[in-house]
């Protein structure tokens, strides 16, 4: 098991892939050798942006996209005869980057996490951990991201403090186990295919 401190100072901004917002990149992953990394290396990325006007979201051919508010309510995605729920805090969606995506703020602006990945590249999983519990890991790499101040967790029986806004990046070579101590985060999981 390897854990790395990402700390929220050392996150990186860039522009959204259409233009229409800044994201903050929170860890990411690309193709070893690519000349560059930008999104046609990409492999995932875990990053957080506020929505504050609707709009249309960026097309990411072959890219598999889950999403989460964190802050703020009253977000829907709407597409072509279909519509993503995301009114209520902390609940995930999984849609395409194929799909055109327009937003609607029902309460205004709201702030987001995202994970996405290349299609046949990665398996990824996006979810709130609000209560204490033990949850399995598989092998792969895990991000703790705290989003409302600090948050405490136990892997493999070692105690994290993870401090507000910072995330805990947690590669596992083998099976293994995560628990909530205290505070609110999401995890995101990213299982290379492969």
């Amino acid at each position: 098991m390897k854990t790395t401190l990402l700390k929220s100072e050392d996150y990186t901004r860039s522009p959204w892939k259409n233009g229409g917002g800044i994201f903050t990149d929170i860890a990411d992953a690309h193709r070893a050798g690519a000349p560059a990394k930008d999104w046609d290396s990409l492999l995932w990325r875990f990053a957080s942006t506020p929505i504050v006007a609707p709009g249309p979201f960026s097309y990411m051919s072959g890219i598999d996209r889950l999403q989460m508010v964190i802050a703020g309510r009253g977000l829907v995605l709407r597409a072509p005869g279909q519509e993503f729920d995301e009114r209520e805090p902390f609940t995930t969606v999984r849609f395409t980057g194929e799909h055109e995506i327009v937003t609607v703020l029902e309460a205004g602006p709201v702030e987001v996490v995202n994970l996405m990945a290349r299609r046949g590249a990665a398996e990824i999983e996006l979810i709130a951990l609000r209560e204490s519990g033990d949850r399995p890991l598989p092998a792969g790499t895990h991000l703790v991201y705290a989003v409302s101040g600090d948050c405490s967790i136990r892997l493999n029986g070692e105690d994290f403090v993870i401090p507000d806004g910072c995330t805990l990046k947690v590669e596992l070579t083998g099976a293994s186990g995560l628990a909530l101590v205290s505070g609110l985060a999401v995890l995101g999981s990213i299982l290379l295919i492969g």
